[in-house]
């Protein structure tokens, strides 16, 4: 079943056309990888999928919603739909623990007790069980996006969106955050990822889609994308990366 589907997908800012006829389907359980140079229109696309940008025309269906404009349907979304960003976007004078516990708490309306259980699971999950009471400044970068990832998690989402989750994060944190979404996907959770980690594209994604001026240049199953790609500007994408 498909908790992803984005049909023929236009977006514009001004004058300027960003995505060109987008279409794409992730199905239940599975990680699709959004790969391409900057400007392509990778992150503007996730950010279409939650909502946080208004598309020009097509369809938008995740976790059975339909993106829409009304405040209540994304609402809605939003319940079932994580999003994790570049930036950690943690609150600087909670703790880690009550970082987490807020959104359920207050959107979900989950008794507080509750809603300490789930931080401490989230957390064990993202291997941070000992963070619980340390605010965010005492915590690396990497360590605060495991626990921005943590914060979604929280929620129960059915779909999980990161952008570019790594991009600010020297190789040693960014290793702790691919191993955490690493393990997401081997548990069953359903991605959609904008990544500049070819590796682990090409490892943990089922369908990588390769974006070129605004347009879905390539896709298909990830390892035979990276091995055989079929146009010169993939091959010449994957070729830059290696070096």
């Amino acid at each position: 079943m498909s908790e992803v589907v984005i049909d023929r997908v236009h977006k514009s800012f001004g004058a300027v056309e960003v995505l060109k006829g987008v279409s794409i389907t992730v199905e239940r359980g599975e990680v699709t990888a959004l790969i391409g140079r900057s400007g392509s229109g990778k992150s503007t696309l996730l950010r279409c999928v939650n909502g946080l940008e208004k598309i020009s025309s097509g369809t938008i269906e995740i976790a059975g919603h339909k993106v829409g404009e009304d405040k209540a349907s994304l609402r809605k979304l939003r319940r079932d739909v994580g999003i994790v960003f570049q930036s950690y976007n943690l609150f600087p004078h909670l703790s880690v623990g009550q970082n987490i516990m807020l959104a359920p708490r207050i959107v979900k309306g989950v008794a507080k007790p509750d809603t300490r259980a789930i931080a401490e699971e989230v957390l064990a999950l993202v291997g941070l069980s000992e963070k619980f009471d340390a605010y965010p400044d005492e915590l690396s970068g990497g360590q605060q996006q495991r626990v921005a990832i943590a914060r979604s998690l929280a929620m129960r989402p059915k779909v999980m969106l990161f952008d570019e989750v790594t991009s600010a994060l020297d190789p040693e944190l960014t290793g702790e955050v691919l191993a955490v979404m690493e393990k997401l996907a081997r548990d069953g959770m359903t991605m959609l990822l904008v990544t500049h980690e070819m590796g682990f594209a090409r490892r943990v994604a089922n369908t990588t889609v390769f974006m070129h001026q605004g347009r879905i240049h390539e896709a298909g199953p990830s390892r035979t994308l990276f091995e055989n790609p079929q146009t010169p500007e993939l091959a010449q994408f994957v070729r830059s990366d290696i070096k």
